[in-house]
């Protein structure tokens, strides 16, 4: 038994050893075993025939033949030369056909491998270039393919340096079906022109520069705005360019290098504006979201010119299915202009709307309930206490932001495994004070040990790994941390606004009623991609999103309307008209754990009526300040804002 192993071993290893001698010795052993399996054959089907030839040589050269058709050799008989003249034929003939096979396979091989990395140019026009890859990639091409859905035709072109196959089944998994919208992937460097030149960035209508992840640098988006410029003939961006940066450091460069038609968000800033003012008033996420995705109404300017020398106030009542929240005065958004400003003919108003061309006129003043309408309330002054779970680089901004509205006397206790100075520095300023409180947001004793039903909201920011830490699970401490709160909040609604990075963690969280959630890169990305198919609606974002300007506000029902009572949403703007606001929508307690409205509804009809309860909240557009979060280059607003 040993024996036969050894000699099978030996075997083996003898024909190893042959077939590494080379083509030839593949070449050798492919003819012997085809001439052993082919000639048997042929001998058996000669011998077995009822038309064989009587005599042995007559039989040896039909097997010749047919060895010869089978193998391609000719198999030509008579004398020696003859079949050798006939084997030389055939074997240049098969030569011939396998080398032509093998130059066209290995032409094809290298034209798809060529493909398959994302090298080939773009011959397209009027489409989308989105550069870099980051987490806010799905959401731009989600709302892309949403922009586009009643195109005929449209485009958008991703340029990330990342495999390409990798990047469709990842598009293909997050966006879903894309319908008429076409996504191209390329593969390479953003930051090289020649390799940014294969998305045809001149012919496109808009470039939408992504903002890098945590573990990369914003220097990235710099290098990729100057390979832009580059790609151009002069010393400026030939299309506009939406772009955004994380540091506030690399703010001024990204401007420069954007360009005169470009607009540079500050990605940190606007999500720690919006997580400050969603820990007073819960759930104005879902109003950004609402009026950023291209799914729900959206902002667009509206020309009536029988309005003009009316006062704006008026046209609050003019339109049934429109909220108008302000105007157009010689190309710059005005945004909540006091009621009494006059309408000039030349002038646009801005509305929220289903579409570019739904807005229609009507009369509804005579909706409007004067006696449903509520009295003034004196102001909440009274100071106010937060508490902010975890740490990461947004945290300051979002204390800074807190404290710039909070009452005189109001504290900010922050619990996280982070250095007390640390904290203690990103607090200075204000009439507001900040408690730095050392310990594991994760770990119930922690928690156990604070007060919670003193707070009046709480902020749990997601920790970012640090250097020399495993990597861990997006959102996991925060999922951990929201499921300990929920333990200990026993029955009272905690206002909670949790900060999460994949929108796909949303549906895990242990939300409370009071809750929301504010998903960091979403936002950003919706912000882009509403800019890069609106562009001329960056000065109104820049507005909304300012230290100070006038921006977004979820305030009590009671403060506008009775409670307990039916009436109109007319009755609703006309009293916010009077308290110097516009209102745009509410949003219902009693709905307001349903999904996926969670109770919010954006520009009611101003005859809808419903009966208002304690606990309702109007939407409203409210305050005036300066600007300053994102920047526009001044581009002339269109009379009409195309869909998509």
């Amino acid at each position: 038994m040993e024996q036969r192993t050894e000699a099978g071993a030996r075997a083996r290893y003898w024909f190893d050893t042959t077939l590494a001698r080379g083509t030839s010795a593949l070449v050798g052993w492919l003819v012997l075993v085809c001439l052993a399996v082919v000639v048997p054959a042929s001998a058996a089907l000669v011998w077995t025939s009822g038309h064989a030839p009587a005599t042995l040589s007559g039989k040896v050269a039909a097997i010749w033949r047919l060895t010869g058709e089978t193998m391609r050799l000719g198999g030509t008989t008579g004398s020696p030369a003859r079949v050798a003249l006939s084997v030389l034929l055939a074997l240049v003939a098969l030569v011939y056909v396998s080398t032509l096979v093998g130059l066209i396979t290995t032409g094809l091989t290298e034209r798809l491998i060529a493909l398959r990395r994302g090298r080939s140019k773009l011959l397209e026009r009027g489409h989308v270039v989105v550069l870099g890859w980051s987490e806010q990639v799905f959401t731009v091409v989600g709302e892309l393919v949403a922009a586009g859905a009643n195109q005929r035709r449209s485009a958008v072109a991703i340029l990330a340096d990342r495999d390409k196959t990798a990047m469709e089944e990842s598009l293909q998994s997050k966006v879903g079906p894309t319908g008429r919208t076409r996504l191209i992937c390329r593969s390479g460097p953003s930051a090289d022109p020649a390799v940014l030149a294969l998305t045809s960035p001149a012919t496109a209508d808009s470039v939408i520069v992504l903002p890098p992840d945590a573990s990369r640098s914003d220097a990235d988006v710099v290098k990729a705005l100057l390979a832009l410029r580059a790609t151009g003939r002069g010393d400026d961006v030939a299309v506009p360019v939406v772009a955004a940066v994380r540091d506030s450091g690399y703010l001024l460069a990204a401007r420069l290098a954007a360009g005169s038609r470009g607009v540079v968000l500050e990605s940190d800033t606007v999500t720690a504006r919006l997580i400050a003012q969603a820990a007073r008033r819960p759930g104005l996420s879902l109003v950004h979201r609402d009026l950023l995705d291209f799914a729900g109404d959206e902002f667009y300017p509206a020309a009536h010119p029988s309005l003009a020398g009316r006062e704006f106030g008026e046209a609050l009542l003019s339109y049934g299915n429109a909220s108008a929240v302000g105007l157009i005065r010689g190309g710059v958004p005005w945004l909540n202009p006091p009621a009494r400003t006059v309408l000039e003919p030349d002038d646009h108003l801005l509305v929220i709307a289903a579409d570019d061309d739904t807005a229609e006129l009507a009369h509804c003043a005579p909706l409007v309930d004067e006696r449903s309408m509520a009295g003034p309330r004196p102001p909440d002054t009274r100071p106010e206490r937060l508490l902010v779970l975890g740490w990461n680089r947004r945290a300051p901004l979002v204390l800074r932001e807190w404290g710039r509205n909070a009452p005189a006397g109001s504290v900010a206790d922050v619990v996280a495994d982070e250095d007390e100075a640390t904290v203690r520095a990103a607090c200075d300023g204000g009439d507001w004070t900040c408690v730095a409180l050392r310990g594991d947001t994760t770990r119930p004793e922690t928690l156990a040990g604070l007060d919670l039903g003193s707070y009046d909201s709480v902020i749990v920011l997601g920790q970012e790994p640090r250097a020399g830490e495993p990597p861990e699970e997006p959102d996991t401490r925060t999922l951990v941390t929201l499921l300990v709160l929920r333990h200990l909040e026993h029955g009272r609604e905690l206002p909670v606004v949790t900060e999460l990075t994949d929108d796909g963690n949303r549906p895990l969280a242990p939300l409370g009623p009071g809750a929301d959630v504010i998903i960091s890169g979403k936002l950003i990305g919706l912000l882009m991609a509403q800019i890069s198919q609106n562009h001329h609606l960056a000065a109104v974002f820049d507005e909304l999103f300012s230290a100070g300007g006038t921006q977004l506000h979820l305030r009590s029902a009671a403060d506008y309307v009775v409670t307990g009572h039916e009436t109109s949403f007319a009755t609703v703007v006309v009293a916010a008209r009077d308290r110097g606001e516009c209102a745009i929508g509410y949003r219902s307690r009693a709905e307001a754990h349903q999904a996926p409205g969670y109770g919010l509804r954006l520009n009611p009809p101003k005859a809808y009526r419903r009966r208002w309860s304690e606990g309702d909240e109007v939407v409203v557009v409210a305050g005036e300040g300066r600007r300053g979060a994102l920047r526009s280059g001044g581009l002339p607003l269109p009379r009409r804002t195309p869909r998509g």
